[in-house]
């Protein structure tokens, strides 16, 4: 018997860290610290304060991610990849998937109000409230569901930004709007990341009735060239770091992270080039791959070479 309680007991658990999604809310907490770190008025790594960033950053994002879940229930159901939910599979109720979501919610802005500042908390709560109640409904209405979807998932970098400098507009030094530039490079990163991810799926998201690549007709080539201008885009975003003196480029180290910035650049549209030539779903996939390795190395050649 008391096996038993402990099996249901940890699988209650898994169905609950699976409600958060942890791959992608690992992933999009983690640009938010990078963020927080690249922060002028963060000068050493207090890696208490990094924990509670993490942790109320998870929330957040597993709130949004929950409540998606509960929202779309009937429509995971019908997709292969997602049918296994818990809330879409019924091994959990709606009503439990709504009480879990909230109060992760409001457990991660209230960790970033209190222990960073309320300018980060409210910035947490907008970004929640755009993901689960504007997206997410938008997604079976028209492909702008995935520009409005792209708010809230750039909204960790400020969300970061805030928690390190108090403020997310500049005020006295030119690096004080570093929090911006990192908003709009992963704003612009999420499109050829997205749309791939998009490709790969569309039987499914189209049998779901959700309209996400913006040709309505499905994967075709003005789809693969829209990948290819975000991609492009990226270039000189990444340069503004060295602009506004966030990053440094006159030394040695500078001018390598630089370099591995270029580098993976050049890498992802290179990729995205390969899927307007291609049009196939192997070629989405390299898009897709590509990009989950795109921002770590950015981020990552960013935070070595602050200033």
């Amino acid at each position: 018997m008391k096996d038993e309680a402990n099996k249901a007991k940890n699988s209650r658990l898994r169905d609950y860290l699976q409600l958060t999604k942890p791959s992608l809310t690992i992933m999009v907490v983690f640009s938010s610290v990078i963020s927080y770190l690249l922060a002028p008025k963060v000068v050493e790594y207090d890696w208490l304060m990094i924990a509670l960033l993490f942790v109320g950053g998870y929330c957040v994002t597993g709130s949004a991610n929950a409540m998606n879940q509960v929202v779309e229930k009937d429509t995971d159901a019908m997709m292969k990849r997602t049918a296994s939910r818990p809330v879409a599979s019924g091994r959990m109720s709606v009503k439990e998937g709504w009480i879990f979501s909230i109060v992760v919610g409001v457990v991660g802005v209230f960790l970033l109000t209190y222990f960073f500042n309320p300018l980060s908390g409210m910035l947490a709560a907008f970004s929640l409230f755009l993901y689960a109640f504007v997206y997410t409904p938008l997604k079976k209405v028209s492909a702008i569901a995935v520009l409005m979807g792209a708010v809230p998932g750039a909204l960790p970098c400020l969300i970061g930004w805030a928690a390190g400098n108090d403020a997310v507009f500049g005020y006295g030094e030119v690096k004080n709007w570093g929090g911006w530039v990192l908003f709009f490079l992963q704003f612009l990163w999420q499109f050829p990341h997205f749309w791939a991810i998009a490709w790969i799926a569309h039987k499914d998201y189209s049998g779901a009735g959700f309209r996400l690549l913006p040709a309505e007709k499905g994967p075709t080539k003005f789809t693969a060239i829209q990948t290819v201008m975000y991609a492009v885009l990226l270039i000189p975003v990444c340069v503004l770091p060295y602009v506004i003196e966030l990053t440094e480029f006159g030394t040695t180290k500078g001018k390598v992270c630089l370099v591995l910035v270029m580098l993976a650049n050049l890498f992802l549209v290179g990729q995205c080039v390969r899927l307007y030539r291609e049009m196939n779903a192997k070629a989405a996939r390299r898009v897709m791959f590509s990009s989950y390795i795109y921002l770590p190395i950015v981020l990552l050649a960013f935070l070595a070479s602050k200033t």
